[in-house]
């Protein structure tokens, strides 16, 4: 038998980006006082934050915009001075005041709870699954069962604790309009009948829990949110810290893909990866802040190395730091394998796994490519 995981709202529809938050101290359309063309072309450009903002010149920041050098000056001179006087209340001194021992910290890191792939040889290469606190990018070709993976750990992060689960909730952003809830729906089933399975073979030996999970339930704890270009996809993200703080228990929050829309509508790479890496540290923050998994699903591209074409995950070099594990999946023959390509914890591994009409399970010898659903 696999762990277990929890789910309570599933929602369907474009996202419509919600008015500015006040909350977030450095979310550019809370804290600067501009007109919404110029917050509109700022979070176009990348600059989402302070931070971003006030690191660079004002005559990149006029260029990146599209706006006069004296407007980028004024931008600069009013995020400087919020900047200051969130640190001259105190703020940055929670940093200094914030050192923690070594010790802790490692105890803390192998408490964290994972979430089960339903896959045991795949959970074992993972130290037990997918952690939470961490972001995780899983990618492959197209067919080798990104998706698959995706709705699986939405389902498996809401089984109850009782089974060794999380109990938790999961966000799904899908950009490329690849959820299928009808699939969902046979995985939610598969787990609620492997529960049941586990309560029976519990009540021979031990005290069991009774099973009060549905698949209904299951389907109702996903929030569902897709997107349709890269404004959205960061407007959204943006919101994700209020909607999380909203919306208690979200363990786990899956992008399948990350890559869809920076890969169509950029053609400022610069831009594309100041974008990506201000998208990357939200989301560690949100893993550290909530506690939960963020799990990032990534596409693949060719690229030319040592006098031949090879492919490699799409977004360049510059990306592939800015995730905490990173797991590529590949065909090895009829099989489907998963490889641990970096981590600071785990070491390099493979195993492989199979994609069945009840989700991920174990591969076997006899395994055959199994058409995707």
């Amino acid at each position: 038998m696999v762990a277990w995981t929890g789910l309570e709202h599933f929602r369907v529809g474009r996202f419509n980006p919600p008015p500015p938050a006040i909350e977030p101290d450095d979310y550019v359309t809370s804290r600067l006082p501009l007109s919404s063309s110029i917050r509109g072309k700022l979070i176009s450009a990348g600059y989402t934050s302070l931070s971003s903002i006030s690191s660079v010149s004002s005559t990149d920041l006029a260029r990146d915009v599209k706006i006069t050098e004296s407007e980028a000056f004024e931008i600069l001179k009013m995020a400087n001075q919020i900047s200051g006087s969130s640190s001259c209340n105190g703020r940055s001194s929670s940093l200094v005041n914030g050192a923690r021992n070594a010790w802790d910290m490692l105890n803390e890191e192998e408490a964290l709870p994972r979430i089960t792939t339903s896959c045991s040889d795949l959970d074992k290469i993972l130290g037990g699954g997918i952690s939470c606190r961490d972001v995780t990018e899983i990618g492959g070709v197209p067919g080798i069962g990104k998706t698959q993976i995706g709705i699986q750990l939405s389902v498996n992060v809401q089984i109850p604790r009782e089974f060794g689960g999380l109990g938790g909730k999961a966000i799904y952003i899908d950009t490329e309009g690849s959820f299928m809830v009808e699939r969902a729906l046979q995985i939610a089933q598969a787990c609620v009948e492997d529960m049941e399975e586990y309560t029976g073979y519990m009540h021979k030996h031990f005290k069991a829990s009774q099973v009060q999970m549905k698949p209904r339930d299951i389907l109702e704890n996903i929030f569902y949110f897709r997107v349709c270009s890269y404004t959205e996809q960061i407007a959204l993200v943006n919101h994700l810290d209020k909607f999380i703080s909203e919306n208690k228990d979200v363990k786990v929050v899956i992008v399948d893909s990350i890559t869809f829309h920076f890969r169509q509508d950029f053609d400022d790479l610069a831009q594309r990866t100041r974008v990506l890496s201000e998208m990357a540290l939200k989301f560690m923050k949100l893993a550290k802040k909530f506690s939960l998994a963020v799990v990032l699903l990534n596409q693949v591209t060719t690229k030319y190395t040592e006098g031949s074409f090879q492919l490699a995950l799409a977004l360049g070099d510059s990306w592939s730091h800015s995730c905490t594990n990173r797991v590529i999946l590949y065909w090895n023959g009829d099989e489907r394998y998963a490889y641990i390509d970096k981590s600071p914890s785990l070491p390099s591994a493979s195993a492989s796994y199979t994609v069945t009409g009840r989700g991920l399970r174990n591969s076997s010898s006899s395994s055959k490519r199994v058409k995707m659903m």
